[in-house]
């Protein structure tokens, strides 16, 4: 706590007011960071094109911009879900999380595939695939920034998207 006071540019006792303890304060850090989040893509949503693939280029492009691609953010993401193990609090706010956002994909990918008329395509594995990819490239960016940008982590995405969606991501 000391620590956290110091970066904050506060005394420890008014930490210690308002969180009462440590783990507190991890929690609302947590609960912070996943309602940003919600907010940032639920925004990018609502300003998004009316298409599904508009919809959905507009919520796998969230991972990749700030507020929060940062990369001080991107460490405590995985800090908080390396203690998810152990931890049942953070295990269900990053769990909430990932639901909400993954039903979000998959429906949004339901609604591509039905409308590109694709076929043997499972929504739910799209989405899973979207999502293990794009937090695969947040490690890459937050241990080997030099090797791989924003942009280039979004791109790797999008290919993605139009190697199953190829009507509606055409390669450029």
């Amino acid at each position: 706590m000391t620590t956290m006071a110091k970066e904050a540019g506060l005394s420890q006792g008014i930490i210690n007011l308002h969180f009462q303890s440590k783990e507190r304060l991890l929690v609302e850090t947590l609960r912070y960071i996943t309602d940003e989040y919600r907010t940032v893509w639920e925004k990018a949503l609502n300003g998004s094109g009316p298409s599904a693939a508009e919809r959905l280029t507009a919520l796998m492009e969230v991972y990749f911009k700030l507020p929060v691609c940062d990369r001080n953010k991107l460490a405590v993401w995985f800090a908080f879900w390396g203690e998810s193990k152990s931890r049942p609090t953070y295990r269900k706010l990053c769990a909430a999380r990932d639901d909400e956002y993954r039903r979000e994909l998959g429906a949004l990918c339901e609604e591509v595939i039905k409308e590109g008329g694709y076929r043997g395509l499972d929504p739910s594995m799209l989405a899973t695939g979207l999502t293990a990819m794009a937090e695969g490239l947040w490690l890459d960016l937050l241990i080997s920034p030099r090797l791989i940008t924003r942009e280039q982590a979004r791109n790797i995405c999008l290919a993605y998207l139009a190697g199953a969606f190829p009507h509606h991501f055409p390669v450029s």
